[in-house]
């Protein structure tokens, strides 16, 4: 039962296209492999270890990119609100265009 006084949290979610230019790969490369290093990851529970996930960051620039955004800051520092998970990737060449209903052209 859920508290009287206490509202049921309001789920709302964020769509964003954000283009990036990359004038210098290995800088992108170099720093999600140091994210990738400095994070505490049990490598004994993943199916590769670190030096084959810096290997494949190192060879996917978009992968680089999409490892190192960090979606949940949106709302850090906000009381009340907190992200509660999302989904991020990078893609190489010309954009999606849009396929939801009621989003703005890019026309």
């Amino acid at each position: 039962m859920a508290d009287a006084n206490v509202p049921e949290p309001l789920t709302l979610h964020v769509y964003c296209r954000l283009t990036v230019a990359v004038t210098d790969p290995r800088v992108l490369t170099d720093h999600a492999v140091a994210e990738l290093r400095a994070a505490d990851i049990d490598w004994s529970a993943e199916e590769d270890d670190l030096d084959a996930a810096a290997a494949e960051l190192r060879a996917d620039v978009a992968v680089s990119l999409a490892s190192v955004v960090d979606i949940g800051r949106l709302v850090d520092g906000l009381p009340g609100v907190a992200a509660r998970g999302g989904l991020c990737w990078a893609e190489a060449g010309a954009p999606r265009e849009p396929h939801w209903p009621g989003f703005p052209s890019s026309q």
